[in-house]
C-alpha cells in the first residue's frame, strides 16, 4: 500500500493498461474482463485486476498530464512489481494525413517538460516504446484487420498552450499527434527497464478543429482497448 494505491502486495498483474480516465478503466474491467476486482481507488484512481482470454491483467486510470503518469507509474513499478504498461487514451492529431479515430502507435514522445530531463542529468534523452510491445501491437493490428498509424508523437505539459508556434512545428516534423503522458511513461520505462507502449486513439483534430464528446472518449474507442488487451496477451 502507498499513499496513492491502497493495494495489497499481489493485486496487481505484471501487466497494467493505463487509460487517464478512471471510469474508462471500470468500463473495461466490467466489459473486457472476467472475474475482475477493484483493487485501489485512492481519490478515486480506480484500479481493477482480472483475467481477459484466461491471462492475469490489471487495469487502473492515471489522470493528466505527465506528473499524475509518472506518479501512479512509478508506484506501481516501485511497490508492486509491475514489468510492463501501457497507455490507452486520445491523441490530438497534427498531421493532415491522421484523421478522427484513427489509431496511432506512438513508436516515440517528445516532450516540453523537463520531466524526463531531470532522469538523464539534463540531457534531452530520447523517449521510445519498448520495441517487442511495438512490434505486437502492429503485427496484432494486421492479424485482427485494424489500421493503425505508427510514428512519433509529442507530449505536452499544457492542454491549452498559448504557443501559436507549437503545432505548425509539429506538422513540420511529420509529429502524428500531442497527448500530455506518454513521454513520461516512456522515460519511466528508460529509468525502470520496463516495458512500455501507448496506443492512442484520435479524439481531436489540431488542424481541423474536429472533436469528439467527453462521452465518446469515455465509452468508445474499443478497437484501441481490444488491441491492448490483445497485445497484453503477447509473452
Amino acid at each position: 500500500m502507498t499513499a496513492h494505491i491502497n493495494a495489497q502486495p499481489g493485486d496487481f498483474s505484471e501487466t497494467v493498461i493505463m487509460p487517464g480516465d478512471p471510469l474508462r478503466a471500470k468500463f473495461i474491467a466490467e466489459t473486457y474482463l472476467t472475474d475482475a476486482k477493484l483493487v485501489t481507488d485512492v481519490r478515486n484512481m480506480l484500479g481493477y485486476t482480472g483475467y481477459y482470454k484466461g491471462q492475469r491483467v490489471s487495469v487502473m486510470g492515471h489522470g493528466m498530464g505527465i506528473p499524475s503518469m509518472v506518479l501512479y507509474g512509478h508506484e506501481l513499478i516501485h511497490d508492486f512489481g509491475v514489468k510492463r504498461i501501457i497507455r490507452i487514451g486520445s491523441i490530438g492529431a497534427t498531421q493532415k494525413d491522421v484523421h478522427m479515430r484513427d489509431i496511432i502507435l506512438a513508436q516515440a514522445a517528445g516532450t516540453d517538460s523537463p520531466t524526463n530531463a531531470k532522469r538523464s542529468s539534463g540531457y534531452q534523452m530520447a523517449t521510445s516504446a519498448s520495441f517487442g510491445l511495438l512490434h505486437n501491437a502492429y503485427m496484432t493490428a494486421k492479424d485482427k484487420n485494424i489500421d493503425v498509424k505508427v510514428g512519433n508523437i509529442f507530449t505536452g505539459d499544457m492542454y491549452y498552450d498559448p504557443d501559436e508556434d507549437l503545432i505548425p512545428a509539429l506538422e513540420r516534423f511529420g509529429v502524428l499527434g500531442i497527448d500530455m503522458e506518454v513521454a513520461g511513461l516512456y522515460g519511466l520505462g528508460h529509468q525502470f527497464n520496463i516495458e512500455t507502449l501507448a496506443i492512442l486513439t484520435v479524439s481531436d483534430h489540431c488542424l481541423t478543429g474536429e472533436e469528439t464528446t467527453a462521452e465518446e472518449r469515455q465509452l468508445s474507442f474499443n478497437n484501441m482497448i481490444e488491441l491492448a488487451l490483445e497485445t497484453a496477451l503477447q509473452p
